[in-house]
């Protein structure tokens, strides 16, 4: 394996992407090696395929593609007790520095030149979430992931822009190609928004790593979902981003609930605020929250759910209601994990013409199944990757 500033092939890199490429692929063979549903030799195979040849580490990359992504995948193979993968991701690791302290850098001349923020660099696939959530695993009392909660205290507050307040994690893109934003948007996910960020934050206050500011930088968090909080008879919702319009409304131009995914959704959000709640000792909120949880996972909720999918689908659903429920004393979360685990067993039965990844793909759900099966948490701590543990 090699790392460093070299360009690759297409067909070198696309081992590397976690979303939808052999990396996820590696962490469901390394989970059924460390559960004994599956052998090592299987798992390093794939493992191999990720990582033995040239790595990218360039600036560009994050916890779902390059060097992250690897030594995120090496460190899930370390749990095993493989030395080789030690070393290994312990030689990414440094990449993985050189690559976060660039990426700050980048972004303080963005703040610095007062222009809107943009999901590459700051959210959990390609940005400084995701590199964040890596380093919580890897280097949790580093300078650099101190730098990193820093980098997101200073993003969480608000900006100024043609007279107006925006959050400052307002992106000045559209979300989504088909569906225009004029004048950007302010994302409330889990994995583009403000949700993922929440809950990088909450979840480094818990595991003891904090920085000046990162408390109320929560608070600033919690309260923008205060503000944007729907009401329904299917429990509380909130829009999957906020536009310049909206801002100017006070309420949110999607009309209805979208589905309670891990990604957009109820459950994610509800998932993030718990852990704010648990890492800030809100008792009331976290109260809330779980009942967020919980009304997520009603019988029509689920029926909305229509993939077997990690990030929209049944899969991210189950996964996250599960670390969810190990974090309570209230039963109500746990009681409904098992329709959920019919629900996942369906929709993953129904699937045809899969794909082959961690996100969208078989890999994705069948890590979810394996769960399902099991009586201890994932063992490779895999889930990690989502921002819900």
């Amino acid at each position: 394996m090699s790392s460093g500033p070299v360009t690759l092939t297409a067909e070198e890199a696309a081992p590397q992407g976690l979303a939808d490429g052999a990396a996820g692929v590696a962490l469901l063979h390394i989970e059924r090696a460390l559960t004994g549903s599956g052998q090592w030799s299987e798992a390093h195979t794939r493992v191999r395929q990720v990582a033995a040849g040239p790595v990218d580490a360039g600036a560009h990359t994050g916890l779902y593609y390059g060097a992250p992504a690897v030594a995120f995948v090496l460190h899930a193979a370390a749990t095993g007790g493989h030395p080789a993968y030690r070393a290994a991701a312990d030689t990414l690791d440094e990449h993985v520095l050189r690559v976060t302290r660039r990426r700050l850098a980048e972004a303080a001349d963005r703040m610095e030149h007062g222009r809107a923020a943009a999901f590459d660099e700051y959210d959990l696939f390609r940005g400084l979430a995701g590199i964040g959530a890596l380093l919580l695993r890897r280097a949790p009392g580093s300078d650099t992931l101190g730098d990193v909660l820093r980098y997101i205290v200073r993003l969480v507050q608000p900006r100024h822009e043609d007279g107006r307040e925006l959050p400052g994690w307002w992106a000045g893109h559209d979300p989504d190609p088909i569906r225009p934003t004029p004048g950007g948007h302010g994302n409330l996910g889990m994995a583009h928004g403000a949700a993922g960020l929440l809950a990088l934050l909450a979840l480094a206050t818990s595991h003891g790593c904090a920085v000046e500011g990162q408390k109320e930088a929560i608070e600033r968090l919690l309260s923008w979902f205060d503000g944007w909080q729907q009401d329904s008879a299917d429990g509380p919702w909130w829009p999957e981003w906020v536009t310049r319009e909206d801002l100017r409304t006070g309420r949110p131009t999607q009309e209805i609930p979208g589905r309670p995914s891990w990604c957009y959704g109820a459950l994610g959000i509800g998932r993030a605020q718990q852990l704010a709640a648990i890492a800030t000792g809100g008792s009331t909120r976290r109260a809330a929250a779980e009942k967020t949880i919980v009304a997520a996972l009603s019988a029509r909720q689920l029926h909305r759910i229509t993939d077997a999918g990690l990030c929209h689908g049944m899969a991210g659903v189950y996964q996250t209601a599960y670390r969810a429920a190990a974090d309570t004393a209230d039963p109500a979360i746990s009681q409904r994990l098992p329709a959920v685990a019919t629900a996942l067993t369906r929709h993953a039965a129904a699937a045809t013409g899969g794909q082959a990844g961690l996100l969208t793909g078989d890999a994705g759900v069948d890590l979810a199944l394996e769960t399902t099966r099991c009586t201890t948490p994932p063992r490779s701590g895999w889930d990690a990757c989502l921002l819900i543990t």
